[in-house]
């Protein structure tokens, strides 16, 4: 059910949505490639972790306020299902790509997949559809 009140502030929302969106995946590739060039102790400090964590933060509060304040119909196509599967996919991945990968080509491949999925969750975003930026092909 949508929220009225919130209904007022929904440019402003979007608008921290995307912003966060475009932040937090900015800083996720620049982390990954400073794996990839040797440099983990940079990605992984604290001050750059810490400034992920706040920017995820947002991006997930603004998330959750935008679920309560459109109309659930907005949803009824599963468009918003594959993103909220595919954002697991995109932390799972990003996990292996900055730490948890065992070998820097699981590192890379995981990274280089992370960054995939990141872009099909921006394209099934825009047109809100399960199929993102390939709908215009199959629909």
């Amino acid at each position: 059910m949508a929220d009225m009140g919130l209904m007022a502030f929904y440019p402003q929302i979007k608008w921290v949505h995307i912003a966060a969106v475009t932040t937090s995946g900015s800083l996720f590739a620049l982390r990954g490639a400073l794996v990839q060039a040797g440099r983990p102790r940079w990605a992984m400090a604290a001050p750059v972790r810490y400034l992920s964590y706040s920017v995820d933060t947002v991006l997930l509060t603004a998330a959750l306020m935008l679920l309560t304040i459109l109309p659930g119909a907005m949803f009824a196509n599963g468009w918003l299902t594959t993103k909220l599967v595919l954002v697991v996919v995109y932390v799972v991945l990003g996990t292996f790509a900055l730490k948890r990968g065992r070998t820097p080509q699981v590192r890379t491949a995981c990274w280089l997949a992370a960054l995939l999925v990141f872009a099909t969750i921006i394209g099934i975003a825009r047109v809100h559809h399960p199929l993102g930026w390939f709908y215009r092909w199959f629909a």
